[in-house]
């Protein structure tokens, strides 16, 4: 089989992921060591052997989704979400973040809810596409968006945050109304704001959200760092300062033996300490990269599903990794978002790669009916474009 039949979609980003992933195994193999030796007294290798399967799935979960109709998401995306909300409600029961499954092993539902969200609110934009200015259609979207974000918050506030600013932003690229867009982005911005400052003044973390009080020390840690302390953070500036311009060499990290998240939230500080700011330009090019292509294929996109599918799921991704390069090199408290494609594997790594693998389906379809309808120009000037069959039905 050709390589452009196994791997359907957009090259380029074929190309960047493929370049992440390679970073990604560098990187993580040479920053776990602590992690591993702490955690599981081994050295790095069998954790660093997971981390390959976890990537080589993802490589199969991509190329097997985007050989999918992506009009069979949409149609699939009511049920995903009431799945994910189940599985949000049971861990808010279970008071944890993790949920062990026999096959699948332990993940995070809000990993797939990040992702099953998008699709569902896209699905319902192109349903409501003639009543998406109206004030019933915004609310009924914040109806949806709300449970899976409150479900959320109370274990994990960056998520739930990630969450509702890529559905959120969804909903903005969609058409809704922007004056009430606008209204509730600074209603919710005033309300998480005077929230934190009233915790922060008063020392007093809130009983409903048992993790209020680990947000509060994060912001009072970054509002008012102590350099004498040995902290993640200030570990992840030393190693950046360490770096420099071209680095210590890929191998000849420090600080990975003294950060234990170097593997996974701040694997980006560790990236730019060994290749230097050279290295981690390199990596914010490559999202930006692979952000742009999105973007750019949800514009050619002929159904309003698909484009806005891709360019949601394109945006929680690019969000996720300037979260990430954010906190690692200080301008956002720590939050514990990973790098997208480069921090250490585990079901968060393959539902992100599930997302790309969406993302290629559109650009397979996309791509396909450009070249139907230019081979069809070309044979036969007096024809009409040729529509894909299940086209009039994208929106079901």
């Amino acid at each position: 089989m050709k390589l452009s039949k196994l791997f359907r979609g957009d090259k380029i980003i074929w190309v960047v992921f493929l370049l992440l992933s390679t970073i990604s195994l560098v990187a993580v193999y040479s920053s776990i060591g602590l992690y591993a030796y702490s955690m599981h007294g081994a050295g790095p290798t069998g954790l660093f052997l997971k981390h390959f399967v976890i990537v080589a799935a993802t490589y199969v979960a991509i190329i097997l989704l985007s050989r999918v109709n992506y009009r069979l998401f949409s149609r699939f995306a009511m049920l995903g979400y009431w799945v994910s909300l189940v599985l949000l409600a049971v861990m808010l029961a279970l008071q944890g973040r993790w949920l062990r499954l026999p096959v699948i092993g332990q993940f995070q539902p809000s990993e797939i809810a990040k992702v099953v969200l998008i699709i569902f609110v896209a699905r319902m934009l192109a349903l409501k596409k003639e009543q998406v200015k109206e004030l019933g259609t915004f609310l009924m979207l914040l109806i949806y968006i709300a449970p899976v974000v409150l479900l959320v918050l109370p274990e994990n506030f960056s998520t739930a945050a990630l969450i509702f600013l890529s559905a959120y932003l969804v909903m903005l690229f969609g058409g809704v109304s922007r004056r009430y867009w606008w209204r509730l982005m600074i209603v919710a911005v005033a309300v998480v704001g005077v929230a934190m400052f009233v915790m922060l003044k008063t020392g007093e973390s809130s009983d409903v959200l048992e993790r209020s009080e680990t947000w509060v020390n994060r912001v009072d840690r970054w509002i008012h760092p102590n350099p004498d302390e040995l902290s993640q953070e200030n570990m992840a500036k030393m190693a950046i300062a360490r770096g420099g311009v071209v680095g210590v060499g890929i191998g000849n990290t420090i600080h990975a033996r003294l950060v234990t998240q170097a593997h996974n939230d701040f694997i980006y500080a560790i990236i730019i300490e060994e290749t230097g700011m050279l290295g981690g330009i390199v990596v914010f090019l490559l999202y930006s990269i692979f952000y742009f292509r999105c973007i750019r294929l949800a514009w050619r996109c002929q159904g309003r599903f698909g484009a806005l599918t891709v360019a949601g799921l394109g945006t929680m991704i690019y969000l996720q990794a300037l979260v990430n390069m954010s906190v690692a090199v200080g301008v956002l408290p720590v939050t514990g978002q990973t790098l997208p494609f480069i921090s250490y594997g585990g079901t968060a790594y393959l539902f992100l790669g599930c997302a790309l693998g969406v993302i290629q389906s559109v650009a397979a379809d996309v791509y396909a009916k450009e070249t139907a309808e230019e081979a069809s120009t070309t044979t036969e000037p007096a024809a009409e474009p040729a529509v894909a069959a299940g086209q009039e039905h994208e929106n079901e």
